[in-house]
Order: structure tokens, then C-alpha cells, then sequence
């Protein structure tokens, strides 16, 4: 099995874990602000620490950090930000696992962001998939127990959030796989790890300058959540790493096709974790979805 498709079936395991734990915080104790920096602050010095490690442990020296990785860098890291907090404010108007699911249209995005930014295209078959899966979101635009025909719908809060998130999420995955490219010459974990670190760096400082300055009660609130915002930072960390690791190895639309495992296990959590009802239309979409999911697994 090749190193990609394993890192990214880990990635997916570990991000269902953490949006489990965003959603909780969110309903509970945290905005949408909140959750999202609650992720980037309690993984940042564990990212860090965890590169000094590894540098010192194996007297490697950073790759040369140029101009363009860290405008890669940036560029990736804000649409990550605005993406997660999309995804959070979804989860108070949509179940946990059709938030996850309009999320996903990001691997349809991921393509074509990824064809206009670094050239990366899909084939023929992929497209067919991509047009399968614009179908499965017109499914799951609905508002469950509207009259409204469907595409009256599809500018409802929960329709703008999902695919708003998906194509930032998109952006993200792309720009962070063109970073990597940059610190030519380091193998590929080196290259994820020091990505990574830059990319949460810069979040940490951004979002925490942000929340300083507009709403400094919730920085109090991040801190008073510690006790579980803490395991929403090792999971992320597992998970950025890993997802990270896979952008470097390969191409970023593929990875997120195989990611969409991610729909199975957040289905799951709904069900069992959250006790949420799922409805038949949401099943149908959300079936129709994995489906073009594996059509375009096939067609790589």
C-alpha cells in the first residue's frame, strides 16, 4: 500500500475525533472563533516541540524558508482558518454528519483549485465523478422539512457555510501542498512537519491577535476549556501532520478523494456519539456523495 494512502486514512480517523470534539465545545462552551483557535493554540507548541525533537534528534537543519513558502504559507493557513470556522457555525444549523458532508464538497474543489494553481488536472473519468458529486450536494441542499423546491434553497445558511468551507478547505490543501514543494531537496516528513509548523505558527499569532483585539473573553474562554480544547490539539496534530505528509506525496485533489473515508466515520458519530437522526434524503445525499467519492478514487 503506498505511504499516502495510509497517512491519509489516518488524517481522516483524526480529524472525525477532532470535529467531535469542536462540535462539543461549540455547543457548549465556545463560539465558532473559539473552537477554531482552541485547535491551532493548544497544537501549536506541541508541533513545535515535537520539530525540535526531531531536528536535534537527527542534527538535520532546517530547509531554506524563501518568500514564496511562507506567501503559500499564509495564504493556506487563512482560508484554513475561515474554513474550520465555517464548518463549526454549520454544526449549529445542520447534524454533525451533514455539516461533514457539505465540508467535503472540497474534494470536488480541490481539483479544480489545484488545476488552476499548480497545473494539476484529472481525467475524464474524474470529471465524471466531480459532476456526480455537484449532484449529491444539490441532494443535501435541502432544509429538512422545507416545501421549497431545491433550488430555492441552496442560499440557505446551512448550503453557503458547507460550500463556503469546501472551497476554502480547497485553497488550503492546495497552497499547502505548493509550500512543501518549496523546501526542495528535504525529504518528504521533513517537509510536511516544517510546513505544518510554519502554517500553525502563523495561525496561532494571527487568530490570537484577532480574538485580542475584538473579543478578549473568549481567549478566557479557550483557556477555561482547556481540559478538553487540549485533546482537540493532539488530535489535530496528528491529523495536520499526517494530512501534511499525504499533500507532499501527492496530489492534493487525490487526497482529499480518498479523505471522504472521513463521510463513513462521521456518519458513525452522529448515529452512536451525538444521537442524531439522520433523515432519508440525507442518507440518499450523503450515499450519492461516497459514491462519486469512489468513482474518483477509481479514476486516479
Amino acid at each position: 500500500m503506498p505511504l499516502w494512502i495510509s497517512v491519509t486514512l489516518a488524517a481522516a480517523a483524526f480529524q472525525t475525533l477532532r470535529f467531535m470534539l469542536q462540535k462539543s465545545l461549540s455547543a457548549a462552551k465556545l463560539s465558532a472563533q473559539g473552537a477554531t483557535f482552541a485547535r491551532f493554540v493548544y497544537s501549536a507548541p506541541l508541533i513545535l516541540a515535537g520539530l525540535a525533537l526531531w531536528l536535534g534528534a537527527t542534527g538535520r537543519a532546517l530547509p531554506v524558508l524563501g518568500g514564496a513558502f511562507w506567501a503559500d504559507a499564509a495564504i493556506g493557513g487563512t482560508a484554513q482558518i475561515l474554513a474550520t470556522v465555517c464548518v463549526v457555525a454549520l454544526f449549529r444549523q445542520r447534524n454533525f454528519a451533514v455539516g461533514i458532508t457539505f465540508k467535503k464538497t472540497e474534494v470536488i474543489q480541490t481539483a479544480l483549485v489545484g488545476l488552476v494553481v499548480l497545473g494539476e488536472g484529472v481525467s475524464a473519468e474524474g470529471l465524471g465523478a466531480i459532476l456526480l458529486g455537484l449532484a449529491a450536494v444539490l441532494v443535501l441542499a435541502g432544509t429538512p422539512g422545507s416545501a421549497l423546491a431545491w433550488w430555492r434553497q441552496l442560499g440557505n445558511r446551512a448550503t453557503l457555510l458547507g460550500l463556503g468551507s469546501g472551497v476554502l478547505f480547497a485553497i488550503s490543501a492546495v497552497f499547502y501542498r505548493a509550500a512543501s514543494l518549496e523546501l526542495d531537496g528535504a525529504e518528504p516528513g521533513l517537509r510536511a512537519a516544517v510546513t505544518l509548523a510554519a502554517v500553525v505558527g502563523l495561525q496561532t499569532l494571527g487568530m490570537g491577535a484577532w480574538l485580542l483585539w475584538r473579543d478578549r473573553g473568549e481567549l478566557r474562554a479557550v483557556w477555561a476549556a482547556r481540559r478538553t480544547a487540549v485533546f482537540v490539539g493532539l488530535f489535530s496534530m496528528g491529523g495536520s501532520f499526517c494530512w501534511f505528509l499525504a499533500f507532499t506525496l501527492q496530489n492534493a485533489a487525490y487526497v482529499k478523494a480518498l479523505g471522504q473515508v472521513e463521510l463513513i466515520l462521521s456518519l458513525m458519530a452522529s448515529t452512536l456519539f451525538f444521537r442524531e437522526r439522520i433523515s432519508g434524503r440525507e442518507i440518499a445525499g450523503i450515499a450519492l456523495l461516497g459514491l462519486s467519492i469512489l468513482a474518483l478514487v477509481l479514476a486516479i
